[in-house]
């Protein structure tokens, strides 16, 4: 599959997101609600709602934190 490299930073925060939403929100309902016959129905609502909050995370955050890194100057210790 080829797909233009000016995409590039939305691919990756799509897949990050879809990822780490799922794993996040599938543990949170797990440990809020527990396993019973509504889990799957509040794990898909809790889900989309927190895929919208990540994508948008994941696609603005790494440029905060690669401006911030920028300014820290990492010493190897001798």
């Amino acid at each position: 599959m080829n797909i233009n490299a000016k995409y590039k930073n939305i691919i990756f925060a799509f897949f990050m997101a879809l990822s780490m939403s799922l794993f996040v929100s599938f543990v949170l309902v797990s440990i809020n609600f527990g396993y019973n016959h509504t889990f799957f129905h509040n794990w898909s609502k809790i889900w989309s709602q927190a895929f919208i909050c990540a994508f948008f995370g994941a696609y603005f955050f790494p440029r905060v934190i690669q401006k911030i890194m920028r300014k820290i100057k990492f010493v190897e210790k001798t």
